[in-house]
């Protein structure tokens, strides 16, 4: 399976200039603990980090910084991992098993941002998969008393 058929295709972003504040304004409004941040080029959106929830409470809050006055690039993590939307979805959970990630962008052949695939959206599928499994032996049972009537 491509990890662009489960991934979450609107991205919540925002620009490295935005205030954290406005950041912070925008995970509340979308109820998500994080931010692709991104530079448009050419009318699309290019990811160069992501922002979470913790970089704000640990960066800005914890230090009693003012949120309004900070810009969003100067706390985003830059070493941003991003994936395929044409990624196997077992080589993605990999990827983030080994760097210890719970979200990535998601991004076409030309590096713009097309989604975001987090933990959770990867728990979901592997579930439905998992119930799928569990119903090939009922339905099996299912042929076998019919054929052995």
């Amino acid at each position: 399976m491509r990890i662009g058929g489960i991934s979450t295709l609107e991205a919540v972003h925002c620009k490295r200039e935005a205030s954290v504040l406005e950041a912070a304004l925008l995970m509340r409004q979308h109820h998500v603990g994080d931010l692709i941040v991104v530079d448009e080029v050419d009318g699309s959106l290019m990811p160069v980090g992501i922002l979470t929830d913790r970089d704000i409470v640990v960066s800005i809050t914890a230090e009693g910084l003012d949120s309004k006055s900070i810009e969003v690039g100067d706390i985003m993590s830059t070493e941003l991992l991003s994936t395929s939307e044409d990624a196997d979805v077992h080589e993605t959970i990999e990827q983030m098993r080994v760097k210890g990630v719970r979200r990535l962008p998601v991004i076409n052949s030309s590096g713009t941002l097309v989604g975001v695939v987090s933990v959770d959206d990867l728990m979901e599928f592997l579930a439905e998969e998992m119930t799928e499994l569990s119903r090939i032996s009922l339905r099996q049972q299912s042929i076998e008393k019919q054929v052995r009537k």
